[in-house]
């Protein structure tokens, strides 16, 4: 009883506050898997494409990836509070745009504007952690805000079924407004005001960086997207162009006064580790979303219903199991509970790469449990790790830097481990692969994914080597 009081006994505005940054999180989740699942009815809706009605999901992650980090600077600059309301402002307005969308291209635009809110709302309500809690309850309150987003991710494809089904496809976007509308009451009646900056503080807007950035993203984020992971000679165009973008990001940003990101801060092994190990790990994530459904229906020969059905189960540990890992974290230490979370993720996926088939549901089932449940303990400690001690004029784009850690593993993760399957299981068409080569394929791909976690791992010793001998030396110098 005393733990499930943890969160209540914080003073009522904090909890108020604290509700305001849950439905910061659960809102644009919610949105990204709810848009998803009604682009057939809008395909036919707009007589387009499936290749078209997919920048409808693109348009909104290209926005959010791009833009993740200047807005966590801006934040900072400008005040964390003020960005937030105006970020829930965006988000709602471009949600009620899109759910009058007279045209197809009108609803995309809409999208992007949508991404934008997006990303400051979870940039923001990350770095707002530290202005809300305690210290000693910021795992809690981060493994809250990791349950608010497994619950926008798992609620999304059946509510916009439902909604879908009952009132047609504007409605998946227009449920938005009247949520965004307490949300932005909630955050400012309840989030802490801006404290305003002396002026030896204050810092411009790196306006070069910031295009330069945005642009080596969004050339990274298309080459990894177009071609649904089969690379082309588009892919590769883009992908040079990233390269050659970061490196005149890292030009520019070296020369300017008043950076986006200042580069010596990735000397710190603990922030270098945690992103990098963030990167893998959703990676990792992405491989049961990419692989599950052909597994399941080709492999398994599950009815699309009962395929829904099992790919749900993922999220909704990830939703029950956030709040007590954050508990969990508090209690016994952030630093330990990455290596128990990256430890429960690599035998979950080595578990998966030996799996065969005639283990049937059960024998997916229980690995992922283990995956998804390491998960929502490795994130919220991760998270953890990184946001309790950092400057608060430093939170929203050291905040929006691990965002940007996560949506780039997850669009990397979407390309190249769904290149590993598709390679494996030997076809050009996986909708219509023989069940051993989906299974397979799958092994193949996990035991991949259990590679890269073990590289985490090792990565994750070695920065607490590191963070241990700069700990020793500041004690004796």
């Amino acid at each position: 009883m005393k733990q499930s009081l943890e969160v209540a006994e914080l003073k009522p505005s904090a909890s108020w506050a604290l509700a305001s940054l849950s439905l910061s999180m659960l809102m644009p989740s919610l949105d990204t898997s709810i848009a998803n699942a009604g682009l057939p009815t809008l395909a036919r809706a707009f007589t387009a494409s499936f290749q078209e009605v997919q920048w409808i999901v693109l348009a909104y992650l290209l926005a959010i990836t791009t833009l993740i980090v200047s807005v966590g600077r801006l934040g900072d600059i400008i005040g964390g509070r003020r960005l937030l309301l105006a970020g829930i402002f965006f988000f709602t307005m471009a949600s009620l745009l899109c759910g009058v969308a007279p045209t197809l291209w009108f609803l995309i635009a809409a999208r992007a504007w949508q991404g934008l809110g997006a990303a400051i709302m979870m940039v923001l309500t990350v770095a707002f952690v530290g202005e809300t809690v305690p210290k000693a309850k910021t795992g809690t309150a981060m493994g809250l805000l990791n349950t608010m987003s497994a619950i926008g991710t798992t609620l999304g494809p059946s509510l916009g079924g439902a909604l879908i089904a009952g009132f047609g496809w504007r409605l998946i976007f227009l449920i938005n407004v009247p949520l965004g509308i307490l949300n932005f009451l909630l955050a400012h009646r309840y989030l802490s005001l801006d404290r305003p900056a002396a002026k030896t503080d204050r810092a411009g807007f790196d306006i070069i960086g910031t295009l330069l950035l945005m642009l080596t993203l969004g050339a990274y984020a298309l080459a990894m997207t177009i071609g649904r992971g089969r690379f082309g000679p588009l892919n590769v165009v883009l992908l040079l162009a990233a390269v050659f973008g970061a490196g005149f990001f890292v030009l520019a940003e070296a020369r300017t006064a008043s950076p986006l990101l200042r580069l010596p801060m990735f000397r710190d092994p603990t922030l270098s580790a945690s992103l990098t190990m963030s990167t893998l790990v959703m990676t990792v994530m992405m491989t049961t979303l990419v692989v599950a459904p052909f597994y399941l229906s080709r492999a398994l020969g599950l009815k699309p219903a009962l395929v829904g059905l099992v790919l749900s189960v993922g999220p909704l540990v990830a939703a029950l199991t956030g709040v007590p890992a954050g508990r969990i974290v508090d209690r016994l230490g952030a630093q330990h509970m990455i290596i128990v979370g990256l430890v429960g993720i690599a035998s979950g996926s080595s578990i998966l790469s030996t799996m065969p088939p005639r283990f049937g549901i059960a024998g997916y089932i229980a690995p992922i449990v283990v995956i998804t449940a390491s998960y929502a303990l490795f994130q919220t400690a991760n998270n953890t790790v990184i946001m309790t001690d950092v400057r608060s004029d430093q939170r929203g784009v050291i905040s929006g830097m691990l965002s940007l850690s996560r949506n780039l593993g997850l669009i990397t993760g979407a390309s190249v481990m769904g290149a590993v399957f598709a390679l494996v299981s030997a076809t050009t068409d996986t909708t219509t692969a023989r069940p051993e080569a989906v299974a397979t394929g799958m092994r193949a791909t996990f035991a991949v994914a259990a590679g890269l976690i073990i590289i985490a791992i090792a990565i994750a010793a070695r920065s607490r080597v590191l963070a241990e001998r700069l700990s020793h030396r500041r004690e004796w110098s």
